[in-house]
């Protein structure tokens, strides 16, 4: 039985009141959707990855010296003598790596690595000795004399360490890594140590046999997948400059879980490191450059003040860069948030701090996100970011 149809004035009506002109509209619109679905599908997961939050889009917290342990009076004492400013800018003390992440949200460390291949170079510190510890009670299980690279901030005097071997660290930052999948990476800062200090021990000279023995110790401990190295950023451009700042850095959730590694050291010991690797192919560390570097992607800029608008610029451009709040606690002393303050608006994606929480001695500064998040939308590169679109570790600090 067909639908009986109602004539009022020029528009045709089936008995449920809807004009047909209507109708036909609405089967047309029904029709182009199901073709737009078709035809787009495809392209979904193009436009999906050209819009993916990417690692130089976020910001987050990271430590300076971050195994430092503050000397004893004894041997602050003793420095003074020679160095005054030592009372004050020695004076911090951060929490084991593991805690710095679990309970503070870092997501960037900074270790001070002395090259040891044969074990006991730096077995007995004076300091220790200065402290009245002998030589089992400073080190009761050997472990400052085995092989490889030891983690401290000054040989023999400003000694003392949350975690005394590279190894070890490596372990730690492993260990928390595997336990907190989809992390933000962690940026590992390394800077390698060799100056000899009159009346000191004498480092060990960084050649590029001890490189090797570094980036060997990295290998050993974290799989190949665990580790965001150069490689996998420039994929198949040209080199590191042109992959970041033509096609930019990977997407969040591409490397989320992985840890990557930069070094703090420029001149010589980096050009060093340059002529192991050119243009770090096959390297496992980041290097500082110049922007105009075929393996620029990573810069240091420690002073967000005076550099604030240098450091925007190559944010801008793509590079990622390091900076800090504070330095030789004197902004903890004065309460003084300036420098705090500029660090973070530069878009400096991380931001390293002797306090990431306060010490009660000194005042209540400390440096934080906004809001307690572990990492958050850069000020400067992450503007275009909406909440709900990047959500990788973000567990706000108790």
């Amino acid at each position: 039985m067909k639908c009986q149809q109602l004539q009022f004035g020029g528009a045709s009506y089936h008995r449920a009141g809807r004009p047909r002109s209507l109708r036909i509209r609405r089967s047309c619109l029904l029709v182009c959707r199901r073709l737009w679905v078709l035809i787009a599908c495809p392209f979904v997961p193009l436009l999906a990855e050209e819009t993916a939050p990417r690692l130089n889009e976020i910001q987050v917290i990271g430590t300076h010296n971050s195994y430092h342990v503050e000397p004893s009076a004894t041997v602050v004492q003793a420095i003074t003598t020679v160095y005054p400013a030592a009372k004050t800018e020695l004076a911090y003390s951060h929490r084991p790596l593991q805690e710095q992440f679990d309970k503070l949200g870092v997501r960037q460390v900074e270790l001070d690595l002395f090259a040891d291949p044969e074990g006991g170079h730096f077995g007995w510190p004076l300091g220790a000795r200065l402290d009245g510890l002998s030589r089992e009670e400073f080190d009761p299980g050997g472990v400052w004399q085995r092989a490889g690279y030891k983690i401290m901030h000054v040989q023999d005097v400003d000694y003392r360490t949350s975690v005394p071997t590279f190894r070890a660290a490596l372990r730690q930052i492993n260990r928390w890594s595997l336990s907190h999948p989809g992390h933000v990476p962690i940026m590992v800062l390394l800077e390698l140590k060799e100056r000899a200090i009159v009346g000191l021990t004498r480092p060990v000279a960084l050649t590029r046999d001890r490189l090797r023995e570094l980036e060997a110790e990295i290998r050993e401990v974290l799989q190949r997948e665990r580790i965001l190295r150069p490689d996998d950023v420039r994929g198949t451009a040209n080199c590191l400059r042109d992959a970041v700042t033509q096609s930019g850095w990977p997407a969040l959730r591409d490397v989320a879980g992985r840890v990557l590694f930069a070094l703090d050291n420029e001149g010589q010991l980096r050009d060093r490191y340059l002529e192991l690797h050119p243009g770090l192919r096959e390297g496992l560390l980041f290097v500082s450059v110049p922007r105009s570097h075929p393996a620029a992607a990573w810069m240091k800029i420690n002073d967000p003040v005076s550099a604030q608008q240098s450091i925007q610029r190559l944010v801008k451009s793509g590079f990622l860069v390091r900076t800090r709040a504070d330095a030789d606690t004197q902004q903890a002393r004065r309460k003084d948030v300036r420098r705090r303050n500029m660090a973070l608006s530069s878009g400096a994606h991380f931001v390293s701090t002797d306090y990431p929480e306060p010490d009660s001695r000194l005042s209540d500064y400390h440096v934080r996100l906004p809001g307690g998040v572990v990492a958050r939308a850069n000020p400067v590169s992450g503007t275009h970011l909406r909440a709900g679109e990047w959500e990788v570790d973000l567990r706000r600090v108790p």
